[in-house]
């Protein structure tokens, strides 16, 4: 495997920050300020990890101004080290760059296209219609149904499953595991037996959109599940069908979205959060973990549901009271009524 290396100048250059050091300091890699070697860079984003800085072994370190004069070694200055370590970690991924071509194992449907730059690896499977775009990766075992479209750049890891009619945007990351485009909770009930109803639509994946391992994400019903542009989607998530995601939301792991529901732009969703179907979200909501969502939020701001970790003796009596409320809410508004009367009366 080949070492990706760098001139300091360079990376300068690439960031557009100021350099304090020599430009000529060889950068093979990223790592920590506690274990970061002379040809590794760091980065100092969160002021906690400032006391490492002193003692840091790294060639040079992504930092604000207010830091550098405590730093010994090279520096690249600049407003947010926290982004620009993000930037530099692509430059170091070794998964970065794959060998163009179509692996001998696996299945490729004559009447499907891939593009010459485009990776195919072992046992993938890719059905008739389908397009795949420039310098595309599609991992071993993976299978893309017929006339779905993955757009340029795109990263499809091992063993994941992309159902007929799926469209993908540019610079689209799944990660292994996930199911996409499969069919979406819809039956309807006859007499107490289940009649399945036909998912017919697909889905719509915007450009520079992630999705981490094991979620899943159905097709629509008759139209099409859309997430947008810039979503970020962790682990283990459920996406139902006919959901629309707005540009720029983040949804940590374990989250459930029932069928229909419509979230905003630049929402954040906190893990193992649930939100209900056929309502909206709208732009600029956190959901903090764990929130329930019964109802549709028509105001941006964060919201919460349930209650914090307590000691169980506590939270069992607390779960005997919460039984009690609507008892004490009559009992209040009973004594509210008395002392009201007894006013008038005086």
């Amino acid at each position: 495997m080949v070492v990706a290396q760098y001139r300091l100048q360079q990376l300068a250059e690439l960031l557009d920050a100021q350099l304090i050091g020599d430009p000529e300091i060889l950068i093979t890699g990223i790592a920590t300020l506690e274990s970061a070697q002379p040809e590794q860079i760091s980065f100092l984003a969160n002021p906690a990890y400032q006391k490492y800085l002193p003692h840091t072994q790294a060639g040079a370190v992504l930092l604000k101004d207010a830091f550098s004069e405590h730093c010994p070694c090279a520096a690249l200055v600049l407003s947010n080290p926290y982004v620009a370590y993000a930037r530099l970690s692509q430059l170091f991924d070794p998964m970065a760059n794959g060998v163009a071509g179509i692996h001998p194992s696996a299945t490729v449907s004559d009447q499907a296209q891939v593009q010459p730059s485009a990776q195919v690896g072992p046992h993938a499977v890719i059905e008739a219609g389908a397009e795949i775009g420039a310098n595309s990766y599609i991992g071993a075992n993976s299978y893309i149904g017929a006339n779905t479209i993955i757009g340029e750049n795109c990263r499809i890891y091992p063993n994941v499953t992309i159902y007929h009619g799926v469209s993908l945007g540019r610079q689209v990351t799944i990660h292994s595991g996930c199911v996409i485009g499969g069919d979406g909770f819809g039956f309807a009930n006859e007499r107490g037996q289940w009649i399945k109803i036909a998912q017919l639509g697909g889905v719509i994946i915007g450009n520079q959109v992630e999705i981490g391992a094991n979620t899943n994400i159905d097709r629509g019903a008759l139209e099409d599940t859309q997430i947008a542009n810039n979503v970020i989607i962790d682990s283990q998530v459920q996406i139902a069908h006919n959901v629309k995601i707005g540009e720029g939301t983040a949804i940590a792991g374990c989250v459930g979205i029932a069928g229909s529901a419509e979230i905003g732009r630049n929402c954040l969703i906190g893990g193992s959060s649930n939100i209900s179907g056929h309502l909206k979200i709208c732009d600029g909501v956190t959901l903090n973990m764990t929130t329930n969502v019964t109802s549709s939020i028509t105001q941006p701001g964060a919201y919460s549901s349930g209650t914090g970790m307590m000691d169980v003796k506590v939270w069992r009596k607390n779960a005997v009271r919460f039984s009690q409320l609507d008892q004490l809410a009559k009992r209040i508004k009973n004594l509210e009524q008395t002392l009201a009367r007894q006013r008038d009366e005086q």
